[in-house]
């Protein structure tokens, strides 16, 4: 979707709130897609901090399914976003520099879905899992380990001592 702030940057000392829709029903992160399950309307505070420069605070919630690192089982995870970027109107954007402007605009208009995809993507989780204590799957044959033990020999030799291993199996001496 997209935000209007003309209004906004052209009236010095002008604040507006404003709600948007992310409009997204699949995210798509790294080569995957994840299902958006719950989404609140995007809530915007826009505040002109002086000629041509607004600033556009918000916040949302949103709800993925994403994958359980261990066991694969779909997960709900909820971002709870929270923003505050900066922009520059075209004609003034030369006087600021990049660490001022945190966010461009096209013209006067902001896209809301790309600024709810960066935030997305600052918060995205180093680790899904689908309960504290989730044990994965065997690597052997693939069972969830969650639902039980499987019968798989999981026993891995110490790589260290796998000379000493061969002498044995061939039958030598030490």
């Amino acid at each position: 979707m997209i935000l209007n702030l003309t209004d906004v940057l052209t009236a010095e000392g002008r604040t507006e709130s404003r709600q948007a829709e992310f409009t997204a029903s699949v995210l798509e992160y790294g080569h995957d897609r994840y299902p958006v399950t719950r989404k609140s309307p995007v809530s915007f505070l826009i505040t002109n901090t002086g000629k041509g420069r607004a600033q556009i605070a918000g916040e949302m919630e949103l709800t993925v399914l994403l994958r359980c690192d261990r066991c694969l089982k779909d997960v709900p995870y909820t971002f709870s976003l929270k923003f505050s970027n900066g922009v520059t109107a075209p004609e003034f954007g030369a006087a600021v520099s990049e660490e001022e402007a945190d966010t461009s605009l096209i013209g006067h208009q902001f896209d809301v879905d790309d600024l709810v995809y960066n935030e997305i993507s600052v918060n995205w989780p180093m680790k899904i899992l689908c309960k504290p204590d989730c044990r994965g799957i065997c690597s052997v044959c693939g069972k969830d380990l969650n639902e039980g033990a499987c019968e798989c020999d999981t026993f891995v030799p110490d790589p260290r001592l796998a000379a000493i291993k061969d002498i044995f199996n061939a039958g030598k001496e030490v």
